[in-house]
């Protein structure tokens, strides 16, 4: 996570047990993933302290809060979702993975439609619903080791409430192929697409980088920065109700589905999914 000395903290304005929201001198807020632990991967906790803090920081005023700034402590931005979660996903009903589902929608139109500009700071990798995050952030900074990618049809299922928004973020044509093979792609590669607007060669250049781009957006007058933001998201809307309910029922029947079962069980039990039984090695060998 990066120091930002030239912006002292005031305060402490969200402290959950996944995640705290802080305010920073100049009008800068900063949103941090505090289980290091476990590469703050997710869970419907902190699901649910994410759309909080997101709320509390979208109260202040716009001199109050002129930029967000989403991080992650420890070597890992985000790595998707833990394996308890997952664990309890795999097995729950229609009714709790449409909550769940709803709740993960939520989440990134909260963030994607968030009135100040927001900057995420995307070290070591950012997977499934960190993916999810850096697409729904207006300028990502990647150290040049970082990994990004959307995995979830490699365990059976489908990137439903997230596609959207990274359909909006780097267009089909980049979308498409990430989404459909799971890969993980460098931060360069991210860069090209669109996904990352800076990649710095360490981890440690990365606090020089967030500096200056914040000072750069603090240049702006904090309600033109809003009013901006506003056209922005009048030119590229955020997912309607029904396109949500549509990509809330793929993730529910994926998870329910025998695919979607085995994948799962797969990766939870740490072995290989059964599709890939026959397939050549990358030299092309059986």
């Amino acid at each position: 996570m990066t120091t930002l000395a030239a912006f002292p903290l005031q305060g402490v304005i969200f402290e959950g047990e996944r995640l705290r929201g802080e305010t920073l001198r100049h009008g800068i807020g900063r949103l941090v993933l505090a289980r290091p632990a476990l590469r703050n991967a997710f869970d419907a906790l902190m699901i649910e302290e994410l759309i909080q803090c997101l709320a509390t920081f979208r109260a202040l005023s716009p001199e109050a809060l002129r930029v967000l700034v989403l991080e992650g402590e420890g070597s890992v931005f985000c790595a998707g979702a833990d394996l308890g979660y997952m664990r309890v996903m795999a097995q729950a009903g229609p009714a709790s993975n449409t909550a769940d589902a709803l709740a993960l929608a939520t989440l990134f139109r909260s963030l994607a439609a968030f009135p100040a500009p927001v900057v995420c700071v995307a070290q070591g990798a950012a997977l499934g619903g960190g993916f999810g995050l850096a697409a729904c952030s207006d300028i990502v900074l990647a150290d040049a080791a970082a990994k990004f990618a959307t995995t979830e049809v490699r365990l059976g299922i489908v990137p439903g409430v997230i596609s959207p928004f990274v359909l909006r973020k780097v267009g089909l044509a980049h979308a498409a192929p990430l989404m459909l093979s799971g890969r993980r792609i460098a931060a360069e590669e991210a860069r090209t697409i669109g996904l990352v607007q800076r990649v710095v060669p360490t981890v440690e250049d990365l606090d020089a980088c967030l500096s200056e781009v914040l000072l750069d957006l603090l240049q702006a007058g904090p309600h033109a920065a809003r009013g901006t933001k506003a056209l922005l998201l009048r030119a590229q809307p955020l997912p309607d109700a029904e396109w949500t309910e549509f990509t809330v029922q793929a993730i529910v029947q994926a998870r329910a589905s025998e695919e979607g079962q085995a994948g799962l069980g797969a990766f939870l039990a740490k072995q290989p999914v059964p599709w890939l039984a026959g397939l050549p090695t990358s030299e092309g060998k059986l």
